[in-house]
């Protein structure tokens, strides 16, 4: 079975990053790497001000409808040791990402072992971490907007993987 990782790097919003747990989980990801100063839940190694990652915990809980308690997630602060292990295990690092690289996600041909990043909400991912990539994919946009949400996106793109 193919195995699919997703890595959410610098998001701002709880409520996004638990409707991507909630994605995650309901696609069978294997697991969700929240990477630098994207929100994370309460984890048993937690070195968060209590207060703090409890409001944090209860944000992403709200979206996530508890996916956080059955899927595999961690926290890590460095996306470049992510990625670095990722690949010595095989993986393809694909950004979703529009760069003039970034092909069209309904060619993309998914490997057997992909990890899909997805960055800031606004901005995008970060141009340091889109040399860390192996390629980008996008999803072409039909309408007058430029983008999807990061979830939106996110779901799309790992539907996609899931089952091309």
């Amino acid at each position: 079975m193919r195995s699919i990782v997703l890595i959410a790097h610098n998001l701002r919003s709880a409520h996004n990053v638990g409707s991507l747990l909630r994605t995650a989980e309901g696609l069978g990801i294997d697991h969700v790497y929240l990477t630098g100063y994207t929100p994370y839940p309460v984890s048993k190694d937690d070195k968060r001000l209590p207060h703090l990652s409890r409001k944090i915990d209860a944000q992403i809980s709200k979206t996530s409808l508890g996916a956080e308690q059955t899927l595999h997630w961690s926290h890590k602060e460095h996306i470049e040791r992510v990625i670095n292990d990722l690949r010595t295990r095989g993986f393809l690092i694909v950004g979703l990402e529009q760069t003039p690289a970034a092909g069209a996600l309904h060619k993309f041909k998914t490997p057997e072992k992909v990890a899909l990043i997805v960055g800031r909400e606004t901005k995008g991912i970060e141009p340091e971490v889109i040399k860390l990539t192996d390629l980008q994919v996008e999803i072409p946009m039909f309408g007058e907007k430029e983008s999807f949400n990061v979830v939106q996106g996110a779901a799309m793109c790992l539907f996609h993987c899931r089952f091309s």
